[in-house]
Parts: structure tokens; C-alpha cells; sequence
């Protein structure tokens, strides 16, 4: 069962944002993702958490379109992206430290550039909120190239919301940023997931964050779903005080969490 928000006005409250079912995705004899089914419901947000090379960013470019699953679906409000992609992927958007927007254009010409892309109606207008809603209407005419990480991830989560996404995928997206910025981001994404029809996947190696925003985290371990729950009292369920101790195990253990949920 899902925990869904509340705030979402005539948002369907059974309608999931994003099912995967039966995901795999291998790489000749290597199994990156082997039989990962989930949902993301509306103003839900979800952590997507585990070590590195667990499968979270392989998962994250399957529902992006990027990459084709060797088998299993996606559906994105029930779409399945393998058959209605383009209207699947219009109403999502992503963004990721790993992947910032391109440094030769300012961060105007980049927000008009992918807003052009999605269509957005009142463009110029829209741009013109987003870079006061995360204060870099200063930087509208600088370089993304120059701009520091924080105020890179700051355009690209700008960027994200261009298009008023449904599903909204947020690969660690406060990586780079102080404290302060980190809390500010967080209380406009958490805002964001609560007014709109939008559900939110979340990655992130920060526990503490990861238990302040999200509804349902999901473990990933060697590419499977290993342990579900909610972020605040699922390290209890395992014998573990924090959720940072319970990742700790995952990596190191996952066997032994295995058995226990048994």
C-alpha cells in the first residue's frame, strides 16, 4: 500500500503516476535490474535508495526511455512508454547532478530551449517564475558553465519543472548544495508533490533526507527490491535504530535482511 498526500485538488487518489512491472535489464550474462515491479502514486514521494551499482540510475534511464528493458513495462499514468513514449515522457522530466544542463548556453537559452521542446504555453512568463522561485533570476543571462554546482542544480531543477511534470525523477538532487540551499530545495520539491498531481522518485545517499521527505523508500540491492517500507520505521522492523544504519546494511549485508523479512 501506497501513502499517498493529501493537497492534490481532483487528483484521482487511486491513479498511479508510474507502475514498473517485472523490470529486468540485462547486459549480456550481467543482470543490472532483475525483476523490480513498483508504483509511484499521486503526491507520493518515493525514495529509490541503495549502493552504488544497484541498479537506481539504470532503472531511473529505463523510465526515461533511454534505455529499453530486456523485459517488463512502464506505464507513466497508464501509458506504457514502449508503445505511447512521446505522450508518456510529456507529461515527465528529470534532473540529476550528473547531467547538467549544457555550459555554452545561458540559463535562459537553456530554459527556452527545453521549454520549446515540451510545448509549454506562456513560456517567457513561466521562465521568468521559475527563476525567481529558485532565486537565480541573476543568473539569467550568465553561462551554466560558470555557475557554481549549487546554482547549476538550482537551473537544472528549474529546468524539471518546466512542463509541470506528473512524474517528476529526481536523481540525488541536493548533492551539491549547502545545508541551508539543501532544506530550501527539498521544502519547494515536498510543496511541488503536495499541490500538484505529481508523484516524485527520489534518489539520494543522504539518510536524513531521505526520512524527511519521503513517503516510501525502496531498497535496492544487486539489482532486486530487497526491503519497502516507510523511512521512519522500517530500520525497527530489521533490528537497526536509523535508516542510515539500515543502509550501511543493505550494502554489507543484504543476505542476512533478506532472510530476516522471511
Amino acid at each position: 500500500m501506497t501513502t499517498e498526500r493529501s493537497g492534490a485538488p481532483g487528483a484521482p487518489a487511486v491513479e498511479k503516476v508510474l507502475a514498473a512491472n517485472d523490470l529486468c535489464k540485462c547486459y549480456g550474462r550481467t543482470v543490472a535490474v532483475d525483476g523490480v515491479s513498483f508504483e509511484v502514486g499521486r503526491n507520493e514521494i518515493v525514495g529509490l535508495l541503495g549502493p552504488n551499482g544497484a541498479g537506481k540510475t539504470t532503472i531511473i534511464n529505463m523510465v526515461l526511455g533511454i534505455l529499453e528493458p530486456t523485459a517488463g513495462t512502464i506505464h507513466i499514468e497508464g501509458m506504457d512508454i514502449a508503445r505511447h513514449r512521446r505522450r508518456a515522457l510529456a507529461r515527465t522530466n528529470f534532473t540529476a547532478v550528473y547531467a547538467p544542463l549544457p555550459g555554452n548556453l545561458t540559463v535562459y537559452q537553456n530554459l527556452r530551449f527545453f521549454g520549446l521542446l515540451y510545448g509549454v504555453d506562456g513560456l517567457a512568463r513561466k521562465i521568468d517564475e521559475l527563476l525567481e522561485h529558485f532565486e537565480i533570476a541573476r543568473f539569467r543571462h550568465s553561462k551554466c558553465g560558470v555557475l557554481s554546482s549549487g546554482e547549476q542544480t538550482r537551473a537544472g531543477l528549474a529546468k524539471a519543472l518546466l512542463n509541470q511534470p506528473h512524474l517528476l525523477l529526481l536523481d540525488e538532487p541536493t548533492a551539491s548544495l549547502d545545508p541551508a540551499s539543501a532544506r530550501d530545495i527539498r521544502a519547494k520539491i515536498c510543496a511541488f508533490a503536495a499541490q500538484e498531481a505529481v508523484g516524485v522518485l527520489w534518489t539520494s545517499h543522504n539518510m536524513a533526507e531521505v526520512e524527511k521527505v519521503c513517503d516510501r523508500v525502496l531498497f535496492l540491492s544487486h539489482g532486486k527490491i530487497l526491503l519497502e517500507g516507510n523511512p521512519k520505521t522500517l530500520p525497527g522492523e530489521y533490528g537497526k535504530e536509523t535508516l542510515e544504519d539500515l543502509f550501511v546494511a543493505v550494502a554489507r549485508e543484504p543476505l542476512t535482511l533478506e532472510n530476516n523479512g522471511t
